[in-house]
């Protein structure tokens, strides 16, 4: 069991090149969303490899609320879902927590609202009530679902007052997060009528492929669920749940791009196990990093990455729209790079757990950067400057923030090993890699003892 963190934690950098491997936790979007798909089914299914995080722990505790049976063995990291037909049960109202997780929050909602009966509360932090929400309660309101904001309109938190959904045509609009519209595509097997939807502008189509994807793994029958008729529009067919008993998470993309990217920072060289270019979106960060300059070879086993001490690192221009969680991590290390970073199409991140544009320009000027965020707020450009010491970093409560700086941290600013970078409320990573800090601290201790 690793110590606790301290509220401000020093960050040792790598005095020689990383090697080693590193073993990624469950993929957090594809463990909360087998989580809802699981508690649909008519048997019970077990998800190996999941996550044991905040995030999913919360999406736990809530359908235990709402009646399923959910056992946990973190140490095979099984997560085991039956008693189906307990669900949705309780005659008293049913109150759920969701934190700031922004997967358990939509899916939790869209859940409810499809349930036959009883009445759900949902709330979060203060800052889960910032977070958008109308897109998907316009859309279940449409489709016949009682929702009330008892707060603001469009916000949490909310009551439900289920009484399953009547089915037919709905528009959404899930442009400030794609979660919205795969909350409602995951529920809509459950209406009394097929569903169609049409898209209010654009969406985020990696996580919309990764949800059609795992509702056709949970499904019954050759033809999928969920059928595209074009650009703008889906047909949602009455296909119901029905898993053949186990179901693998993949390792976290997004996880990963952190430990792909320390290469770059340390040289060396690194084994990022059983990571796959399968229902993730993320994988596409290393095709930045192959641009950035490291090597990044593909096996059966997962990725290695690798980077030359002696070789350049070059500024890019990304467009990380489809792949946003990962733009914070090609940020942080661009102060490292040879020439400017330009990154764009990340506008709807700055309304996820923190605004992380206007966040992550405030962090690099602290340390010495040229910044500019862009007039059209959709991203921001950052020229190398020479780096400031000594520079504590705000994380704003937001995991992304600390793995991210935590690699540059590893740079070894000084030449003998002396921190000269410290994250703020470290253990804010518990949100989705609550280890990340002692996977860090180990592979600094293989990189010490190889010749």
């Amino acid at each position: 069991m690793s110590l606790p963190l301290p509220d401000v934690l020093p960050i040792q950098p790598f005095t020689r090149p990383v090697r080693g491997t590193v073993t990624l936790p469950g993929s957090k979007s594809l463990t909360n969303r087998a989580l809802l798909l699981a508690a649909l089914c008519d048997r019970p299914v077990a998800l190996t490899g999941a996550l044991f995080s905040e995030d999913t722990q919360l999406m736990t505790e809530a359908l235990r609320a709402l009646g399923f049976t959910v056992a946990a063995d973190e140490a095979a990291h099984v997560l085991a879902i039956s008693g189906q037909g307990g669900g949705f049960k309780n005659p008293q109202p049913v109150d759920l927590f969701v934190g700031l997780a922004g997967t358990a929050a939509r899916f939790l909602t869209a859940l409810c609202a499809a349930a036959p009966q009883g009445t759900y509360r949902i709330d979060g932090i203060a800052q889960m009530r910032k977070r958008p929400m109308k897109g998907l309660i316009d859309a279940l309101r449409a489709l016949g679902a009682d929702i009330r904001c008892t707060g603001e309109e469009g916000f949490f938190p909310i009551e439900i007052h289920a009484r399953g959904l009547r089915g037919g045509a709905v528009a959404i609009d899930a442009r400030e997060s794609s979660q919205m519209l795969s909350a409602l595509l995951m529920v809509a097997p459950l209406a009394r009528t097929p569903v169609e939807i049409s898209l209010i502008g654009d969406v985020r189509w990696p996580f919309v492929q990764m949800t059609a994807a795992i509702m056709k793994s949970f499904q019954a029958g050759p033809a999928p669920a969920v059928e595209r008729i074009n650009e703008h529009n889906f047909r949602v067919k009455l296909t119901p749940y029905s898993a053949q008993g186990v179901y693998a998470v993949e390792p976290d993309a997004t996880a990963a791009s952190y430990y792909a990217a320390l290469p770059l920072v340390t040289s060396g060289r690194l084994g990022l196990e059983n990571l796959n270019r399968g229902l993730q979106g993320d994988t596409a960060f290393l095709d930045v990093l192959r641009r950035v300059g490291m090597t990044v070879a593909e096996s059966a086993g997962g990725f290695v990455v690798s980077f030359e001490a002696d070789a350049s690192r070059s500024g890019v221009t990304e467009n990380f729209n489809e792949f946003s969680d990962t733009f914070l991590t090609l940020a942080a290390i661009a102060p490292l790079l040879s020439g400017p970073t330009r990154i764009t199409g990340v506008a709807h991140s700055r309304k996820q757990e923190t605004d992380r544009v206007a966040g992550m320009v405030r962090e690099l000027r602290k340390l010495g950067q040229d910044v500019h965020e862009h007039d059209d707020g959709d991203g921001l450009t950052i020229t190398p400057r020479p780096l400031k010491t000594g520079v504590e970093i705000e994380t704003y409560g937001d995991h992304r923030f600390a793995m991210s700086f935590a690699i540059l941290g590893c740079h070894d600013f000084h030449g003998d090993g002396r921190p000269w970078l410290s994250i703020k409320n470290p253990a804010c990573c518990a949100k989705t890699f609550p280890n990340f800090f002692d996977v860090l601290a180990s592979l600094r201790e293989k990189s010490l003892s190889s010749l």
